[in-house]
């Protein structure tokens, strides 16, 4: 019986969703989690797939890790907690071709994409919805770019890590975005709370002048 479950990479601890997905079969649970754990330590951090498969008869188990979603590679390649709440204003982190390509890699074996540069466009689409650029440059356009060929030479050699002076370059133009999209949301909260003071004494006054009449 195959038991599929999504956990913390090194982190897996007891709880009802576990209790209830498991406990029917009567295997052990702490020897489950330990035995995940120590399969998912090189993920700490990361959302990771496991599956059990699991003999009823005798209660043993065998554990297969499977690559985290493409999503969770590329926070943990950005070192990112979350991912942008409003990926078409707010941008979460800027990522290079080489980076893409490595999780790409990563990824192909398991995935339904036939080619590493259809899975290169695939990791570019979910960099759409976290709302990291790549290559200093709006993700929807890098897939069309990529489409067009631009990248093929990167992906062809099978680049996985950027130069160190293109880092800086990348992480250079990200600090650039960040600092004017926190001016923005400064001046956005201050601006939200002064109209919850102006709109709180309009509230007052209307009470107070209720009570006057």
């Amino acid at each position: 019986m195959i038991v599929k479950l999504l956990v913390e990479g090194g982190s897996m601890s007891p709880g009802p969703t576990l209790a209830q997905q498991l406990g029917p079969l009567g295997i052990n649970l702490g020897q489950v989690i330990s035995r995940v754990n120590e399969a998912t330590s090189n993920f700490k951090g990361t959302k990771v797939p496991v599956e059990l498969n699991v003999d009823p008869a005798t209660k043993n188990f065998e554990i297969t890790v499977r690559s985290p979603p493409v999503a969770e590679l590329i926070k943990k390649e950005l070192k990112l907690e979350t991912a942008s709440g409003d990926h078409k204003k707010i941008k979460a982190g800027n990522i290079s071709i080489e980076q893409v390509i490595g999780i790409a890699k990563t990824k192909l074996g398991e995935a339904l994409e036939s080619n590493l540069k259809s899975m290169v466009k695939t990791v570019v689409g979910t960099c759409v919805s976290l709302g990291v650029l790549v290559e200093s440059k709006e993700a929807v356009q890098v897939a069309s770019e990529i489409s067009e060929g631009k990248y093929d030479k990167e992906i062809k050699e099978g680049k996985t890590e950027p130069s160190e002076e293109k880092k800086k370059e990348l992480e250079s133009y990200f600090e650039k975005i960040k600092k004017d999209q926190d001016a923005k949301l400064k001046l956005a909260k201050e601006q939200a709370e002064a109209k919850e003071v102006k709109d709180d004494a309009k509230t007052k006054k209307a009470i107070e002048d209720v009570k006057k009449k």
